[in-house]
């Protein structure tokens, strides 16, 4: 990735027209893939010349990291949301697993949003040799990174409380994204609701069980 990538926005954007641009090169790059993705298709999408988008973007890298922040920014507050509303205030250890299990069938479910940054994050596995370091670590702070971070400080509390015993709260997190989110068969089979469910509810069951042994 060049210097100028590395930067990222150029100057400052009229709030309309950065959310513009951010929807639009969500879109885009969503759709094409980064490669096939054109500054030209993004700016017909957000309605903007592609002069506006290279007056604040030194390159299409520097607009996708841009793009992959914001879109993971946006997603990770409806999962920390998701946290508060499920795990954060729980006041009785019984009902660890039943808490547990409603927030991680919500986290898996997502939204059309969701979805549409799911295939962002492909293009950053796809494309983190190309586009550098520093974009791949923006996604990861911004969003993946932050929940997990937020969903540790839950399973900490209960650490502490001695209601479920945790030698590390951060490994505990990661290992618990990965349980619940096992699926059957190929990556982009669909899977009934009542399978997901009892997959995550298996997946729920086996991380309590570890950590209460």
């Amino acid at each position: 990735m060049t210097k100028a990538a590395s930067e990222g926005p150029k100057g400052r954007l009229r709030a309309d027209k950065h959310d513009a641009i951010m929807a639009g090169g969500t879109e885009v790059f969503a759709r094409d893939g980064y490669q096939r993705a054109s500054i030209d298709a993004i700016a017909a999408a957000a309605k903007v010349s592609t002069r506006t988008i290279y007056k604040h973007f030194a390159d299409k890298a520097a607009l996708f990291a841009a793009v992959v922040a914001d879109s993971a920014t946006r997603i990770a507050d409806e999962e920390v949301e998701l946290i508060g509303q499920h795990l954060a205030d729980l006041d009785d250890p019984q009902r660890i697993e039943s808490a547990l299990s409603g927030f991680a069938v919500a986290w898996t479910t997502g939204t059309t949003q969701s979805a549409t940054h799911r295939a962002l994050v492909g293009q950053v596995h796809a494309e983190a040799a190309h586009l550098g370091h520093e974009v791949v670590e923006a996604w990861w702070q911004a969003g993946p990174g932050r929940v997990l971070a937020e969903l540790s400080v839950a399973l900490q509390r209960w650490g502490d409380a001695g209601w479920l015993p945790l030698d590390d709260a951060e490994r505990a997190a990661v290992q618990f994204a990965q349980l619940v989110s096992a699926r059957p068969g190929p990556p982009a089979r669909s899977v009934p609701e009542a399978v997901r469910k009892a997959w995550i509810a298996d997946g729920v069951g086996v991380f309590v069980r570890a950590h209460r042994r």
